[in-house]
């Protein structure tokens, strides 16, 4: 698998098929570029070049101890664009890798992005009196400690067992396991906690490019209503709510947001 080295010596490896217009995908915290295999095969089959990048700490890529900020994840991003020469692409994420997005975004602007879609992440965790859509039950008063297990169960969404035959499909194609990465260790827990503590409201209303808002109708971490208040802060925002589905979208009903995802990068094309 191909890899680039980040300006701070960090090795990041990715995924790279197709041909056409580039669509970098990022997947969430601790998951793999793999569990994005289902996107993967339905955008190359459609006439698009897909990059699926391993974030630090995440797949086969580098796990150094240092780094474990959303800024320096943000950071990655725009290391990796540069150095696979890519000067236009549309950015994907599902959950912390949609926050990763934002990040790179809030850093280096939009020069290099010609679309965004962020697949169920709240775009503000904490909850607070004009803010409800953040993870269930935290707030500023526990943000600190909120997460020092791990995340909690919410007690919120559909069940996981009902998102096991989904998994299974997944599992199917890539003949395997995804390997997610451990959240226990010193830097997951750090990013973690800081990715806590993000707002990347400002961000999303600033933003000149096309962006679509994913929601999971029955998300185990936060409301649906996350997604079309983000879309009321900028114009070129739009939003979709997936029934039937929990938090990992695009593996929990994996047809219907494809569908979502192709009708919206041809609306752009």
């Amino acid at each position: 698998m191909p890899t680039v080295i980040t300006d701070d010596a960090v090795t990041l490896n990715y995924l790279d098929e197709g041909r056409g217009q580039a669509v970098v995908l990022i997947a969430g915290f601790c998951a793999p570029a793999t569990t994005w295999m289902l996107q993967q095969k339905t955008l190359v089959a459609n006439g698009y070049r897909v990059l699926a990048l391993d974030r630090r700490g995440h797949g086969a890529s580098e796990a150094p101890t240092h780094g474990a900020t959303m800024e320096r994840h943000g950071r990655d991003v725009a290391n990796f664009l540069s150095a696979v020469g890519l000067d236009e692409a549309v950015l994907i994420g599902g959950s912390m890798g949609a926050s990763t997005i934002w990040s790179y975004v809030s850093q280096f602007g939009t020069e290099r992005v010609r679309a965004i879609v962020s697949v169920d992440q709240t775009p503000r965790m904490v909850n607070s009196a004009g803010w409800a859509n953040g993870f269930y039950g935290l707030t500023e008063d526990n943000r600190t400690t909120f997460f020092d297990n791990g995340i909690p169960d919410t007690g919120h969404g559909r069940p996981q067992w009902k998102s096991v035959p989904s998994l299974l499909r997944l599992v199917l194609a890539l003949r395997a396991i995804p390997k997610l990465a451990s959240p226990d260790t010193p830097p997951m827990r750090a990013l973690l906690a800081d990715h806590a503590a993000q707002d990347w409201r400002a961000t999303i209303a600033g933003i000149d490019k096309p962006y679509l808002m994913v929601a999971a109708r029955d998300s185990q971490f936060w409301p649906a209503a996350h997604a079309f208040e983000s879309v009321d802060l900028n114009p070129l925002g739009r939003s979709v709510v997936l029934e039937s589905c929990g938090h990992a979208a695009n593996m929990d009903r994996p047809s219907e947001f494809n569908a979502a995802m192709l009708e919206f990068l041809d609306s752009i094309a």
